[in-house]
């Protein structure tokens, strides 16, 4: 698992943490009951929308100062 993460750009690194926090705060905003009851199937969407929506926009803002940088 290791070998695997050294492998991994550092867009991509920022994407999965930004994904992991987003789908971090989505459960917690279950937990407390203030988006949605807790269901199993709210549950799996909060987690799948936004740890996937936060995780995509932290990988493309990461990606896009990248190749910025790259470009100087």
């Amino acid at each position: 698992m290791r070998r695997l993460w050294t492998r991994l750009s550092g867009p991509v690194k920022i994407g999965l943490a930004g994904g992991m926090i987003g789908a971090l705060l989505t459960v917690i905003g279950l937990l407390t009951g203030h988006l949605a009851p807790l269901t199993l199937r709210s549950l799996l969407l909060g987690i799948l929308l936004g740890g996937g929506s936060w995780g995509g926009i932290a990988w493309a803002i990461a990606s896009a100062a990248a190749e910025t940088m790259e470009d100087r």
